[in-house]
């Protein structure tokens, strides 16, 4: 039985797999979303990405009560499903 140091090809590739799996673990728990009761909450980032509005817009649609969302000791998150009917909602065709 050979006994297998820091330096040897099969621990060196075992911890360059760690290495990527840790990585890969970090990139989806940045990207995440809170999920509760099976409903998706949505960051004032996602909700910008998602309708293609500054963050300033998407404070004054607040402020004016134009769009719903939450707030939980001071952080703000909007349910998707709202955001979705509120997008169909104000649909101009």
């Amino acid at each position: 039985m050979e006994i297998l140091d820091k330096k040897s090809t099969e621990i060196t590739s075992f911890f360059t797999g760690l290495e990527g799996l840790l990585d890969t673990i970090q990139q989806a728990l940045k990207n995440r979303t809170p999920h509760l009761n099976g409903e998706k909450y949505l960051s004032n980032r996602d909700v910008c990405r998602m309708l293609h509005v500054s963050s300033r817009t998407l404070q004054d649609w607040r402020d004016t009560g134009k769009i719903p969302f939450i707030q939980i000791k001071g952080k703000i998150l909007y349910k998707q499903s709202d955001i979705l009917k509120w997008v169909e909602e104000n649909i101009i065709t």
